[in-house]
């Protein structure tokens, strides 16, 4: 006997396509959240900053005021 085999040409069947194709859909799901996730972030950042700034605007304010309470009880 001999060792030959016969090799048969791969076909796609249609449970190996509805995974792959379902696979392709999870990762397109998964960039989507994820980019959705950045922008996020970036939204998340921008209003810590404006907090931020509000909260040194408001302790600017109150300094200055006590600063003038100060100059107006030395005279």
């Amino acid at each position: 006997m001999s060792d030959r085999r016969i090799e048969f040409e791969p076909f796609a069947c249609a449970p190996a396509l509805k995974l792959e194709a379902h696979e392709r859909v999870s990762l397109l799901q998964t960039e989507a959240l994820n980019a959705r996730i950045d922008r996020l972030e970036l939204m998340l950042e921008r209003v810590e900053r404006r907090l931020w700034l509000a909260v040194y605007g408001v302790a600017a304010v109150t300094l200055s005021q006590a600063f003038v309470e100060l100059m107006s009880v030395a005279r």
